[in-house]
């Protein structure tokens, strides 16, 4: 029997907490029992494709025009003819429009991820959004949310049946993500390399819902809350994007730009994590943030706002702080805690990495996706790969 395949469609396959789960999930189901292939509507980033380690993933990239995807229905229509997947899994809005073609093709079971909003709807509340999904319902055969604030979307806001819906938390790699022992090794390119310098880090896309705008605010109000501690601080941006020049711009006018380090997108992020001192995360919205999971991992103390899944993955006062999203100065007390109680900020750190270790860890993730697919398999009357176990047995 052929392992089934599973067709992953997103909008483009690049940088991203999204397809750095995909990379998780493809990378460790087991390769006799099931097959994969990566649809992006747009386009396959290659140096990212490079992370997944099977060299029989097929990739496809659609070169998707502005606007909706029904003008390339009739190819997706017989790209799934061809490929004959046994499940196609879409992640987010814009992906969920090739659920028709996929059910036109008989494809037999069809699930659908939610793993958050975008700038263009960052709390989920635009009714026209909610109607498009609402609109795509009978196409989808059951649904993937990342966090429990999402399921409760899915369900009253888009009135999803709770039975056809299942929560699965983004996993983390705890040991490619692991803390630094002793002293805090250099960052290559960075300039902040003295001992006394206090490191705060943020990795992401510098987007509207991500808030860098936020987190600029909030490191110039601290230290202008303090000048004279304030002098050892020190801030790490990780990643490129829309809001690149008007941070900049903000850290600049402050006279702070020498404190500040652009280290743009990189490929070494969890060295980098293990050479701050604290992690921010200043969203207005987030499913289930990967970067929060990695920096838990690291055994950082992490100040995140108070928005979405942020709060099922961090304990305020436990295992790192939660702020309210768009304030400045919250965030800015936030970090000066940290800096100003080392041992809290240990003590959360600790707690941080014990959580991801047993609630988060990657083992977990892929058993409860490949249960769903099996389940979901099952249930189309499609025959499931056996067990390694089972396949092993004389």
């Amino acid at each position: 029997m052929n392992a089934p395949l599973i067709a992953h469609v997103v909008y483009r396959f690049g940088v991203g907490g999204l397809e750095n789960g995909i990379v998780n999930l493809v990378n460790r189901m087991p390769q006799q029992r099931w097959r994969h292939a990566i649809i992006a509507l747009t386009e396959v980033c290659g140096q990212f494709a490079e992370r997944i380690q099977r060299a029989d993933v097929r990739y496809i990239e659609l070169g998707k025009r502005p606007g909706h995807l029904w003008r390339d229905y009739p190819r997706l229509y017989r790209l799934f003819r061809d490929l004959q997947p046994a499940i196609v899994h879409t992640r987010n809005l814009a992906a969920l429009e090739a659920m028709p073609p996929a059910w036109a093709a008989n494809v037999p079971v069809r699930v659908h991820g939610e793993h958050g909003w975008d700038s263009h709807d960052p709390d989920g509340r635009r009714r026209r959004y909610q109607y498009v999904r609402r609109m795509y319902r009978p196409f989808v055969s059951g649904y993937v949310a990342l966090s429990r604030h999402i399921q409760r979307y899915v369900e009253q806001q888009v009135g999803v049946a709770p039975e056809r819906v299942v929560q699965i938390y983004n996993g983390v790699d705890t040991e490619r993500f692991f803390p630094a022992e002793g002293a805090r090794p250099p960052i290559p390119g960075c300039p902040f390399r003295h001992p006394a310098e206090w490191l705060v880090g943020w990795a992401g896309r510098m987007e509207a819902v991500k808030d860098p705008l936020n987190l600029a605010r909030g490191f110039i109000r601290a230290v202008r809350l303090s000048p004279v501690e304030g002098k050892r601080l020190r801030l790490v941006l990780v990643g490129e994007g829309a809001l690149r020049a008007e941070v900049g711009a903000l850290l600049e006018a402050s006279g702070l730009h020498e404190r500040v380090w652009y280290a743009g997108e990189r490929a070494d992020v969890p060295g980098i994590l293990r050479s701050l001192d604290c992690f921010v995360l200043p969203s207005l919205a987030e499913g289930v943030s990967n970067t929060i999971l990695e920096a838990m991992a690291t055994r950082l103390p992490i100040v995140a706002t108070r928005v979405g899944g942020n709060a099922e993955l961090i304990e305020s006062g436990m295992t790192g702080l939660l702020v309210p999203p768009a304030n400045s100065e919250a965030l800015a007390h936030a970090m000066l805690r940290y800096f100003r109680d080392p041992a809290i900020a240990r003590r959360h750190g600790r707690a941080a990495r014990q959580v991801a270790e047993s609630r988060f860890g990657l083992t977990r993730m892929v058993s409860d996706y490949t249960t769903l697919y099996e389940r979901a398999l099952t249930a189309a009357g499609v025959p499931v790969p056996p067990a390694a176990e089972a396949l092993s047995s004389p």
